[in-house]
């Protein structure tokens, strides 16, 4: 993948190094940790719906040390700028016209191993997350040496594919769709019921993911370059995040009904059709439920 000459929109707020939330609903801690690591890796649970869950009660109030928003100057800092900048123009322009036209996303916020959301506290231990309260997508880097390390999920292209997925759900928010599933998982008869409507609202953020690759060369005229090799990066990582395989390597059985992402077939399947479309009417994960 080629990312170095791509355009940068400075759209990153830096809370690297700051002092993170302190204040009623702060800290987790490492039972709360812990939590976090079983309902994801073990249940799929997206860690976004934990946070209040193990948070005293919910959000409350933190003081959180603001960064500095602007363009980063690290390697890793200036990669997930020009990846979060292409996801802006090309969704911009795939949302031109609709009644839904497109809204970038609140800076996304770079931290080092805590930070105050309005979905409560984050955790570098629950990976990357969006946050629908503030519209902004959490992501502390050390996530990417983990994908590479403990997923064997290497490459640059492993790493765009894990923001455009992330950038997928705010795709979700500003068309009404996050809203829709949510009432209906709350309306849902039973928890399996409500958990597959939340595996159909990743896999179509997967699928998300393969149009922004598949739209991203043209609307960067080549400054980013993205080919069949880079996309098989992406299926490995998606591989290798299903629930799945998850839950094999976690507890050595998986329980289809507790999955909420999707199996790593379906993530690798909805990936490529992004891909092989470039359309995002052909993300209906809905209709396959």
């Amino acid at each position: 993948m080629r990312w170095e000459d791509g355009e940068r929109g400075g759209n990153i707020e830096d809370r690297r190094g700051k002092r993170g939330p302190v204040g009623r609903g702060g800290s987790i801690g490492i039972g709360g940790v812990a939590v976090l690591l079983i309902g994801y890796f073990v249940f799929g649970i997206d860690p976004a719906t934990l946070l209040n869950a193990v948070q005293d009660g919910g959000g409350g109030s933190y003081t959180q040390e603001a960064g500095q928003q602007g363009q980063p100057d690290d390697q890793d800092g200036k990669f997930v700028d020009v990846i979060l900048t292409s996801t802006t123009k090309v969704w911009t322009g795939l949302l031109r016209g609709s009644a839904d036209p497109y809204r970038q996303p609140q800076p996304l916020v770079l931290y080092t191993q805590a930070t105050g959301t309005a979905c409560g506290t984050g955790q570098s231990a629950m990976g990357p997350f969006y946050c629908p309260g503030d519209e902004r997508i959490y992501l502390d880097l050390d996530f990417f040496n983990e994908l590479s390390a403990r997923y064997g999920a290497p490459g640059d292209f492993a790493k765009a594919y894990v923001i455009a997925h992330e950038v997928g759900h705010h795709v979700q928010t500003v068309l009404g769709t996050s809203a829709r599933v949510q009432s209906a998982m709350r309306k849902a008869g039973s928890k399996a019921e409500a958990n597959r409507y939340s595996v159909a609202l990743e896999l179509q953020a997967d699928c998300y993911a393969g149009v922004w690759a598949a739209n991203a060369p043209a609307v960067s005229n080549g400054s980013i370059a993205i080919d069949r090799r880079d996309l098989e990066d992406g299926l490995n990582a998606a591989k290798a995040i299903g629930d799945d395989t998850l839950q094999r390597k976690s507890q050595g059985h998986v329980v289809p009904d507790s999955f909420t992402h999707g199996s790593s077939a379906q993530r690798m399947q909805w990936l490529r059709r992004g891909y092989d479309s470039a359309d995002p009417a052909q993300c209906n994960t809905f209709s396959s439920q």
